[in-house]
């Protein structure tokens, strides 16, 4: 299951302290409210008292001349402090790690700040001894080496240069995203990034993660679908959740992945003559859209009702669906060019179509991701990154009260067959059940592929909702043990989802580690329930269960 990112460049600032506030966000400022009805700092407001930060703290932020900021994100709790989120630049080019959250006290008086690296953010040049022809040819030939016995077809790669400052002192690096078709015609897709001053590979990862992951569903029974009436048919078109869609690909692919196409496949709205739609079967094309349409729903609802988030950027703009993708393609993804959500049929032996309840939700949950910390997908912020999808998919899950698929604390169950071998993709219980991920963090997890990584951090959010040793849950049985024998006692999975997106959206950022997710997670109890309370104290026993201190 994937998401695939998006970098937010934002308005260039200079001054003598090495940043200013743009006339455009001052501008900007003065032409909307200073306050909420109740008080509360607006959004344009913390930015205004976020950019004076700046100014007064532009030392400790290393914020030089050369370096320009962007806000990605903001969030003004009910107290009134505030938390702006922003990414930076290094002589106009992406700063991997420069990314940093600003927190303010009601008034704007600055509280500090959680930057994802300490480093000092300078280069000596910008200009790089690598060609990006050449960074594009090895990046080719890194995701051949990735897809050994796959003939790959139509095989390109598209070079970005860019500042890392997250492996080590910052470098010149090209980041390059190569694309191509595997036998069947479906996208495989790696990033690379490089040294652009020597060659030297810095880090690799796979760009499309796979997942293995009133209407009739596949999953879950019959539902009800807010529509859109077209004269005398019904358009799949939600107009209650920013006119979010679903439509159909075709059994087409495409790869307009990272600005890279060599076709787009379609996703042709779909539209019904009664308003009834599907018959819960693959016969009818219609069933599985229903799922997708479902599943954007609930995940819209379960952001909004629950976190106050309208959206999965914010900013109350739906997203849209394609169903029916490819040949046989067992995955599903997010892709922020698109502000969309893709699912394949599955290929019928392992996996059936990907639109299951908490596959819907763990894919816009990378959406949430993108548009707030934007954890690197590599590394032990990479295994955060799968998760978070994973835990807030889960929330989606048990929100959505569905009888047809009630919650549990399995990943993606739904869509396995008999042919895979296992219940589930991913177990949050005890995750090493799949054979792969790990239960707790030992200095070597960060080698592990992202979706083995995770299983430490699923295994503290279920012992923290649910704590450890042998229950059944809506008839599951589960039986989660603990690093260092001690007993946990669980808090609830409600305040596991306020606490895990709290620290995802106010301390978080690209470069997170799992120490730092425990750093953030208290930070975040503490705001919610007040420290040394029993959540507090229980975050902390819950992450030394899996051996992260």
């Amino acid at each position: 299951m994937s998401r695939i990112r998006q970098h937010v460049r934002g308005t260039r600032r200079t001054a003598t302290a090495g940043v200013a506030v743009a006339t455009a966000a001052l501008l900007a400022v003065s032409l909307s409210p200073a306050a909420h009805a109740d008080g509360r700092p607006t959004r344009a407001t913390a930015i205004e008292h976020a950019a004076s930060a700046l100014l007064a703290h532009a030392a400790s932020l290393d914020l030089t001349a050369p370096q320009a900021t962007g806000v990605r994100d903001v969030i003004v709790d009910r107290d009134g402090t505030q938390h702006v989120r922003y990414d930076r630049t290094y002589r106009g080019l992406p700063v991997l790690g420069g990314d940093f959250v600003v927190h303010l006290a009601r008034g704007g008086a600055y509280r500090g700040a959680d930057r994802a690296t300490r480093q000092h953010i300078s280069v000596p040049t910008v200009t790089p001894a690598v060609s990006g022809p050449k960074a594009a040819g090895r990046a080719v030939s890194a995701l051949r080496a990735a897809h050994p016995g796959t003939r790959l077809k139509q095989a390109k790669a598209k070079p970005e240069l860019v500042v890392d400052a997250l492996h080590g002192s910052p470098k010149l690096a090209w980041r390059t995203n190569a694309v191509g078709l595997d036998s069947l015609g479906n996208p495989v897709a790696r990033t690379v990034l490089s040294d652009a001053r020597t060659g030297a590979r810095i880090d690799a990862w796979d760009s499309i993660e796979t997942a293995a992951g009133d209407g009739s569903s596949l999953y879950s029974g019959t539902v009800a679908l807010e529509t859109t009436q077209s004269g005398s048919s019904y358009q799949l078109k939600d107009p209650t959740r920013g006119n979010t869609y679903t439509g159909d690909a075709e059994n087409k692919t495409d790869l307009c992945i990272f600005g890279i196409c060599f076709s787009r496949a379609p996703a042709t709205l779909f539209t019904d003559a009664d308003n009834h739609w599907g018959t819960g079967t693959t016969a009818d094309r219609a069933s599985a859209a229903v799922d997708a349409q479902y599943g954007t729903d609930e995940t819209w609802d379960y952001y909004k009702n629950i976190h106050g988030r309208n959206g999965i950027a914010g900013d109350g703009k739906g997203s849209y669906n394609r169903v029916h993708y490819g040949s046989n393609y067992n995955n599903a993804f997010w892709d922020d060019s698109c502000f969309c959500m893709t699912y394949g049929d599955g290929d019928g032996t392992t996996f059936g179509p990907l639109v299951a309840l908490d596959v819907a939700g763990h894919e816009m949950s990378h959406g949430v991701t993108s548009k707030t910390a934007a954890l690197t997908y590599s590394g032990e912020s990479g295994g955060l990154n799968e998760a978070t999808s994973d835990i807030l998919g889960t929330m989606v899950e048990w929100y959505a009260n569905n009888s047809s698929d009630t919650g549990d604390y399995l990943i993606g169950e739904e869509i396995v067959k008999p042919g895979f071998g296992k219940a589930a993709l991913r177990f949050m219980d005890k995750p090493s059940k799949d054979g792969s991920s790990a239960d707790y963090w030992s200095s070597s997890v960060g080698n592990l592929d992202v979706h083995y990584s995770s299983g430490v951090a699923n295994h503290f959010a279920y012992l923290l909702a649910e704590g450890s040793g042998a229950k059944t849950i809506n008839g599951v049985g589960y039986d989660s043990p603990t690093s260092n024998g001690a007993t946990v006692t669980g808090i609830g999975r409600d305040k596991v989802g306020k606490i895990w997106y709290r620290a995802l959206t106010v301390y978080m950022t690209s470069s997170t580690n799992y120490k730092g997710a425990r750093t953030a997670t208290l930070s975040a109890a503490r705001d919610l329930y007040g420290a040394g309370s029993a959540e507090y104290n229980a975050v902390a026993a819950a992450w030394s269960a899996v051996n992260v201190a």
